[in-house]
């Protein structure tokens, strides 16, 4: 049975960094893209930034870009997410998904993570 674990989640003041990591794992896992939506309490679960296997080529939300950085790690069937200088409005479960299209919409992701709680504190 093909999973993704994260990991990575916690506690951190604003203006600091985490990593979370997201790890595939099951003989059939397939993937076009990979990457990181996130929900915050009381909102609609929303796109954080995902990952090309084929090439790398990256996308992030305009709310991340030039904070947050993914990278991959094929031979592992990983992805990372570093983020730096968060914000308090970065605060919410960030969920690891994988879509088998080019389309990377909560529509189009047909295998999720049990998501990693991050919190920053202002």
């Amino acid at each position: 049975q093909v999973q993704l674990v994260e990991s990575g989640g916690g506690l951190v003041q604003a203006g600091g960094s985490l990593k979370l990591s997201c790890a595939a794992s099951g003989p059939t896992f397939s993937s076009y893209r990979m990457g990181w939506f996130r929900q915050a309490p009381g909102k609609e679960r929303e796109f954080v930034a995902n990952i090309r296997w084929i090439d790398g080529n990256t996308k992030y939300a305009d709310s991340v870009k030039s904070r947050f950085t993914i990278f991959k790690d094929s031979v592992k069937n990983m992805v990372l997410l570093y983020m730096n200088y968060l914000k308090p409005e970065d605060t919410g479960v960030y969920y690891c998904a994988s879509s088998r299209t080019t389309f990377f919409t909560l529509d189009s992701v047909d295998l999720w993570g049990n998501g990693t709680l991050v919190t920053v504190s202002s």
